[in-house]
């Protein structure tokens, strides 16, 4: 069984049943033989659409090159309506056309044979969430399609007011699950952000965090810094306490007793410490840290992360720009 997204959204869902098709946008790249490979489908995106991201025309070739070669007549084929919260299911019954649509768009098809429909409400959580890939055409896994199958009905019989026996228990469960899965994740793509950034980068985002925090920063200019990469204090000037020392490490060796202790010497009663290595700390580097005379904070890359998260809103434009983010609106599971 395969899902084809009818446009954004589902824009195209009407389109789509009108036709009796499945299609692809991209009328750009007029009709293509249906033994295109790769890279001739590349190099015809890369000419028609220059201005998009590679991995962008990357991913619509990769998809398209799905509906054309590995779609096959008599398979199982499903849409989304989101305006009606329905799926509907069909067959695949012609090889690849050339059918634009009214509007000159939507031209790569193939034909299709709706009988059915899928009630959205009736599916358990998992297969909502399978469903909600943003892939344009991909195989839906045989769990979801079982699902979809078993609550189907003939097309154009689903009643308008549903009464459907619903597991809230189970549904609960199932959300929560996919909540801390999909959270992990985020979490897990925000720290490989934080890690693709260069040295310098690396500075200017913990300067700007420190900046959210209520204190002036000063960066180190490349070359020697005496072990401070980052200074800040309320004053700026370090007349104010608490001055705050920071040595960013920024490279994949664990930092070690060593490191700590060549960090720390030198510093005074009082003096605040933060020590950020993205590579982690060894057993003995927390040990040194928590016998230390000053104040001694080490961070993590999971830490760093968390400080990004739980400021995100007091960065400045400079730092937001750094890494990139946006909120995000999730259902809580309730069990009320």
């Amino acid at each position: 069984m395969w899902m084809v997204r009818a446009g954004k959204g589902g824009e195209k869902i009407d389109d789509f049943l009108s036709r009796e098709v499945v299609a692809f946008d991209g009328s750009e790249l007029g009709k293509l033989p249906v033994a295109i490979s790769k890279e001739e489908l590349l190099k015809l995106y890369a000419e028609k659409f220059p201005a998009e991201k590679e991995m962008s025309r990357a991913s619509w070739a990769s998809q398209l090159l799905r509906l054309l070669g590995e779609v096959k007549i008599g398979d199982d084929v499903l849409c989304a309506d989101r305006e009606r919260r329905r799926y509907l299911l069909g067959k695949i019954t012609s090889d690849y056309d050339w059918l634009p649509n009214a509007e000159g768009r939507y031209a790569h098809t193939r034909r299709v044979k709706w009988t059915h429909e899928t009630p959205r409400d009736s599916l358990s959580v998992a297969t909502k969430n399978t469903l909600g890939s943003v892939l344009t055409v991909f195989k839906v896994n045989p769990d979801a399609a079982k699902d979809l199958l078993s609550f189907a009905v003939p097309l154009g019989s689903m009643p308008q007011a549903l009464s459907l026996p619903k597991n809230k228990e189970k549904n609960v469960e199932a959300l929560g699950m996919i909540s801390a899965e999909t959270f992990n994740k985020a979490d897990e793509l925000i720290e490989d952000q934080i890690d693709a950034l260069g040295w310098e980068q690396m500075q200017q985002l913990v300067a700007g965090l420190l900046r959210a925090m209520g204190y002036r920063t000063t960066v180190s200019e490349p070359g020697p810094d005496r072990g401070v990469d980052v200074f800040a204090s309320p004053d700026g000037l370090g007349l104010e306490e608490p001055r705050i020392f920071v040595e960013v490490k920024h490279r994949v060796q664990v930092m070690g007793a060593k490191e700590i202790r060549a960090f720390v010497g030198g510093r005074r009663k009082g003096d605040k410490c933060l020590y950020i290595s993205t590579g982690g700390f060894s057993k003995d580097a927390h040990y040194e840290a928590d016998r230390a005379d000053v104040a001694v904070t080490l961070i993590t890359l999971p830490k760093l992360r968390k400080l990004v998260t739980d400021l995100y809103d007091k960065l400045d434009a400079e730092t937001r720009a750094l890494i990139p983010l946006r909120r995000l609106y999730w259902p809580v599971p309730s069990e009320g």
